[in-house]
């Protein structure tokens, strides 16, 4: 038995289909409840910024969400709502919990600032171990002989207001 797989679909619908597109939704997720064994459930968002419907279907094996996506059942339904989509599906087939993480649309996603990965060029290549021990190593080092001892004379009447400074 396989790991549970989910499918995130983001759709757009033409304007003023978006009743009729809901219903359809819940004729699929009846008739695969109904229909397929190993259909977790499934879970709908309404367009945010970006206009697009946003699904989450889950099945308990991908060997069954695969019988489902070659089902006929699942074809009549695509095909009946064809006349719905203002454009093609994204899909995303996920194994693990990274459907929680998903940001919001148009959501900017900061990058690491370039002295953080200042090690990376250095170390390509190398074992993950050896990779992680030389970075522990570092940042371990680095509070312990360099930011701390500068840093806790600055706050120490912020962590012990009875204290006095020198």
């Amino acid at each position: 038995m396989s790991d549970p797989v989910t499918i995130v679909l983001r759709r757009k619908v033409k304007p003023g289909r978006e009743a009729d597109y809901e219903a359809w939704l819940k004729r699929l997720t009846e008739g695969a409840a109904s229909r397929f064994s190993g259909y977790l459930g499934a879970e709908f968002h309404r367009p945010g910024a970006n206009g697009a419907y946003r699904s989450v279907f889950r099945f308990d094996s991908i060997d069954r969400l695969d019988a489902f996506e070659r089902s006929d059942f699942r074809m009549q339904m695509l095909n009946e709502a064809e006349p719905l989509f203002d454009a093609d599906a994204a899909w995303e087939r996920m194994t693990g919990l990274e459907f929680w993480f998903d940001p919001p649309a148009d959501t900017k996603v900061p990058q690491p600032s370039p002295h953080r990965m200042a090690l990376g060029p250095f170390m390509t290549g190398w074992p993950i171990a050896l990779r992680v021990l030389v970075t522990v190593t570092i940042q371990v080092g680095l509070m312990t002989y360099v930011i701390m001892p500068r840093l806790t004379p600055m706050i120490t009447r912020f962590i012990d207001p009875k204290t006095k400074t020198l």
